[in-house]
């Protein structure tokens, strides 16, 4: 059984990247409609 400190920690950075992840691609498609990952892109990384 992994120890509870680890299964929190990994909980925490995985909710942190996910969010930091998708509000990213998000800023980035609504920002830099040329350069950015635009529409599909951002859909794609959020499923």
């Amino acid at each position: 059984m992994i120890p509870l400190p680890k299964r929190l920690f990994a909980e925490g950075f995985g909710t942190f990247w996910l969010v930091f992840g998708g509000c990213g691609s998000a800023v980035l498609a609504a920002a830099f409609p040329g350069v950015g990952i635009g529409l599909a892109g951002s859909a794609s990384r959020s499923g």
